[in-house]
């Protein structure tokens, strides 16, 4: 039931009933004014909890906005480009959310707090203050009454009409207050509705206004959130593969940690204790030691681990010579003795084992290090990238786009691996091959998709060669788009054909099964990690180089995206990077760029046959081939530095003059080789690259270097751009020159000097 109506007329009669409706007015008021007074005080309670979340918020902000993330390795992929960035998207969307809070904190004072006090001081009181005066007016109007009734009827009549004329004044007046009152009373009742809700409803509209803005921040900030949640997918993936990889390096660390400990034949360094002398009383104080092989400098710092920090100046001196000690001249172990050129006396070493005492004496003396590939031997040469792997491999791929294209987890989820191997086998072994079914339930899809990544991994060298694993890495690395895409694109052209044809149908293969992504679930980002680590797997295995994984996989994805336009259309002039591009202007060498190495020998892809061999493989592409297999192209002798094309060499077209006489047979690497065929090849080529060798290679000539390069065999020589050579002759290496260099005779790469 709601209040009931104040009539005026009841002003006059001022009944019970009248009162009793007053009365409950009155009540309803006093509520209303505790009520408002309550939500005063809980608006401003609230006002200064917004004050202090958005302080605490922007705080948060600011936190995020100054934390920068920092990748493993020298450049990042587009994802963690993304992640990184995205502390600081966080922080601008809560700087600006808390931007509108801010204004609406601003504008809640004016629009709540004030009214309501307004409406509380202005209409509330003055109902109360009509109140006093109406009990005032009361209490007085009775008086008087009861007094007037008190008068004697014996009074005179002059005293009795005064009488009766105050009585009437008072009445009047008190009436008036009465109906003042109750029009005041009901009038507050009536505004409250509006007054009163007006300011709070202003003030929920500025929290929706508010919320109204968090929500169009939301939308906008939407395209970036799912770019995220994309790049922290993507990165997540690259992660749990990163990690496997690094897992299973760290196990083989720990199981054989002198096969993995990275040995170079250039530098030679770890801690060595070294004699020192005082007062009749010798010390052996530990340094951390570095040998320089070409400029045969030792570098010493005193340092304590336990510390962490280092002691000493660091001290270094040319070696004069290394003599091993023997263990009847010294008390301690593992000892040598050195001395430098430019320091007087002879210095004690002692190395941490017989190990590495051995490898600093080879070191310091110029004799080969032994070098780890990290190669299972068992397994090299086991396949080839020859004809019967082109058909391999076309066999698989067409079993899979015919009977497992839209399989969930095509490539990702891994077959039985004696299932595996035995198909493999099977598949390569000519005189079972015509039995393999692979349109039979026999073979699980699964299976021939391993059996495809299998042989992969199990030829000699990864199918996008050692020699350009860093220029694709590099490629991946650029941060424009484009610029990855072109580089690629010209380096994929470099590669050796048979690379390039193998490359080019497997990545083929690899959209169409991206194109059935809603299918299978394989994406060209799932495609990249699957097989980035197969095709670009690096010569030596490190942390390092697990952490360029990553690059590995975009590379592969920018292969899948991009396959049209990389493998049938020829790329740009001088779109390659820019260490191998073309330089017409004079040669000199960058101080900043790294020297070429000139161990990159030219990829060699098939076992040497024999006649029989040659005959029946003969056969074997004219009938199965397709006509771009039937005439492979060698791999040429590393290029220079500066561009791998710009001077074609002698020895690539020998190879080619032996590939065309030979249908189509390249040359064997010489670990496939036993020593008796190794010594027939080289004989051979060798009368090869005399017969098709210019005039201009005669025994006796001067040569002149182009360009820089730094050995890494000890059958090499290193040589700066400028350095002259004598009696510069064939050699039985194909794309390689005999020379001497300060009375010492060996092998310059042929496209990186040029006779006078």
């Amino acid at each position: 039931m709601g209040l009931p109506a104040l009539e005026f007329s009841d002003c006059y009669l001022d009944s019970p009933q009248f009162r009793d409706r007053l009365k409950s007015h009155e009540l309803e008021l006093d509520k209303t004014n505790k009520f408002i007074k309550e939500l005063i005080k809980d608006g401003k309670a609230l006002i200064q909890a917004l004050k202090n979340l958005s302080t605490a918020k922007r705080k948060f902000a600011e936190s995020l906005n100054e934390f920068k993330f920092q990748c493993i390795g020298d450049a990042e992929t587009d994802d963690e480009i993304c992640i990184a960035k995205s502390l600081q998207e966080f922080a601008g969307v809560l700087q600006n959310l808390e931007d509108e809070r801010t204004r609406m904190i601003e504008n809640a004072n004016d629009v709540l707090i004030m009214p309501l006090e307004r409406f509380r001081k202005e209409q509330i009181s003055a109902a109360k203050e009509a109140k006093k005066k109406y009990d005032k007016e009361t209490e007085k109007y009775c008086a008087v009454l009861e007094k007037h009734l008190s008068l004697s009827a014996k009074k005179k009549e002059a005293h009795l009409h005064e009488a009766d004329s105050q009585v009437d004044h008072v009445r009047q007046h008190f009436y008036e207050v009465s109906l003042e009152y109750v029009f005041k009373v009901q009038e507050v009742q009536e505004r409250k509705m509006f007054d009163f809700v007006e300011p709070l409803l202003a003030f929920l509209q500025g929290l929706f206004t508010y919320y109204h803005h968090g929500y169009e921040l939301a939308k906008d900030f939407n395209h970036f959130k799912t770019d995220l949640t994309i790049s922290i997918q993507n990165t997540r993936n690259r992660f749990e593969s990163t990690r496997s990889e690094v897992e299973c390096l760290m196990r083989k660390m720990k199981e054989n940690p002198h096969e993995h400990k990275s040995i170079s034949h250039d530098t030679m360094e770890g801690y060595l204790f070294v004699q020192e002398k005082r007062s009749f009383v010798s010390t052996w104080v530990k340094y951390y030691c570095t040998y320089h092989r070409e400029p045969k400098r030792v570098t010493m710092v005193l340092f304590d681990q336990k510390s962490g920090g280092k002691v000493g100046e660091e001290e270094s001196f040319t070696l004069k010579s290394c003599t091993r000690r023997k263990t009847d001249s010294i008390e301690k172990r593992f000892c040598f003795d050195v001395e430098g050129v430019d320091r007087s006396g002879v210095i004690t070493m002692q190395a941490l084992s017989e190990e590495d005492r051995r490898l600093w004496m080879e070191a310091m003396d110029g004799r080969e290090p032994v070098y780890n590939l990290n190669r299972d031997s068992q397994s090299e040469g086991m396949v080839q990238l020859d004809v019967v792997g082109f058909n391999v491999v076309k066999k698989f791929i067409y079993a899979v786009e015919t009977r497992g294209i839209d399989e969930q987890g095509l490539y990702r989820i891994v077959g039985v691996n004696s299932r595996v191997q035995k198909l493999l086998g099977l598949a390569m072994d000519p005189k079972t091959c015509a039995d393999v079914e692979l349109d039979s339930t026999e073979w699980e899809i699964k299976t021939i998709t391993s059996a495809i990544k299998f042989y992969l991994r199990m030829l000699p060298a990864p199918l996008m060669t050692y020699q350009y694993q860093r220029s694709f890495i590099k490629a991946a690395k650029r941060d424009n788009q484009e610029a990855r895409i072109t580089e690629i694109h010209s380096i994929v052209h470099w590669l050796p054909e048979k690379n390039r044809q193998m490359l080019d149908l497997l990545t083929k293969h690899l959209a169409n099964v991206a194109n059935h992504h809603q299918q299978n679930l394989m994406t060209v980002a799932n495609l990249g990690v699957v097989f980035g680590p197969t095709l670009l797997r690096p010569q030596e295995e490190t942390v390092a180089a697990i952490m360029d994984i990553k690059f590995q996989n975009i590379v592969v994805e920018i292969l899948i995206e991009n396959h049209e336009r990389i493998f049938n259309d020829m790329p740009v002039p001088g779109g390659g990077p820019a260490n191998l591009q073309l330089n017409l202007q004079p040669r000199r060498r960058s101080t900043e760029s790294k020297a070429p190495s000139c161990s990159e020998r030219p990829l060699t892809l098939f076992h040497t046959p024999t006649h029989s061999q040659k005959v029946e493989e003969r056969n074997s592409v004219v009938v199965n081939s397709t006509p771009e297999l039937q005439q492979p192209q060698p791999a040429q002798a590393k290029a220079p530095h500066n561009n791998p094309s710009a001077y074609p060499t002698s020895s690539s077209a020998a190879v080619n003059h032996n590939s065309s006489g030979s249908h189509g047979h390249s040359w064997t690497p010489r670990n496939s080789l036993t020593s008796t065929d190794r010594d027939q090849d080289r004989g051979l080529t060798a009368r090869q690259n005399l017969q098709s060798r210019p005039n201009s290679l005669v025994p006796g000539r001067q040569a002149r270097a182009l360009y820089a390069c730094k050995a890494e065999h000890h059958s090499e020589l290193s040589f700066i751009a400028g350095t002259t050579f004598e009696n510069v002759h064939s050699s039985r290496e194909p794309g390689w020159l005999e020379g001497t260099l300060d009375g010492r005779t060996g092998l310059i790469p042929e496209n990186y000097v040029e006779f006078v």
